[in-house]
């Protein structure tokens, strides 16, 4: 599919690899609406790109389906969503102050796993109307965000290997369901990349987490996510899959 001129949402667009894809897109000619709770961070990125900013909890059906009409009616309905909401979660099952509150399991999922759904099902319902494009016949594109947490998570990430598992589990069902309608779905299972979270370890920490990344050795850059989230929607034969974008990182236990 093409990204000029496409109407694309991306959901977590205020900060990270959602920002740097929205970046990129709307350099590319793209159309393109930043869905975060965040709304002033989300604002700053939208008017220095020349994009919009629309107010989306993912976990809220009300939300998501205002926040798609709201992109649908300034800039037309969405033929691309990008998954990029999430929280990260470290804390091992039982600790020396008992047993992960079951609540805070309940969080990661509902935010991660729930959320992603959610916004892939209102997304798909407006794509399925649309006019087909291209000489695939295209209708839309929907990228998820999972993590290398999924297959190799470590000591103090089973809420959040669960939650990016089954982002990981969504993918194939999902694109074959949405195959008679011409849209396809694929995931993106990013390793370490330098994104916000990483702005409070140490230059000691940063580097050591570098080094353990085979090649190249440092931490990915978000703009690096957004070039593959590029190619996905560019690549009429990617669907139905999951992309490792990792430098060949395996994580060890802990």
């Amino acid at each position: 599919m093409e990204v000029k001129n496409t109407s694309i949402i991306i959901t977590g667009g205020a900060s990270g690899m959602g920002a740097a894809t929205a970046k990129r897109l709307t350099q590319l000619g793209a159309r393109v609406a930043l869905l975060d709770l965040n709304i002033d961070g989300a604002k700053k990125i939208a008017d220095d790109i020349k994009a919009i900013a629309v107010l989306c909890d993912v976990t809220d059906p009300a939300s998501v389906e205002a926040a798609i009409q709201a992109a649908e009616k300034h800039q037309g309905p969405a033929r691309v969503c990008i998954n990029c909401a999430g929280i990260i979660h470290s804390r091992r099952m039982i600790s020396q102050q008992g047993p992960m509150p079951l609540d805070e399991f309940k969080k990661i999922i509902e935010i991660n796993l729930i959320g992603t759904f959610n916004v892939m099902r209102l997304a798909a319902n407006v794509m399925i109307p649309l006019t087909p494009v291209g000489d695939s016949a295209e209708r839309g594109v929907i990228i998820n965000t999972a993590s290398i947490a999924a297959f190799e998570g470590q000591i103090g990430q089973a809420a959040y290997s669960a939650s990016k598992g089954g982002i990981v589990s969504l993918c194939l069902p999902l694109a074959r369901e949405l195959a008679q309608f011409g849209i396809r779905v694929m995931t993106i299972a990013p390793g370490l990349v330098d994104t916000p979270m990483f702005e409070k370890l140490s230059t000691e920490a940063r580097a050591s987490l570098a080094a353990s990344v085979p090649f190249p050795k440092r931490l990915a850059r978000p703009e690096e996510f957004a070039m593959l989230a590029q190619q996905v929607i560019e690549n009429p034969m990617l669907n139905g899959e999951v992309i490792r974008l990792d430098g060949g990182l395996r994580m060890a236990a802990r």
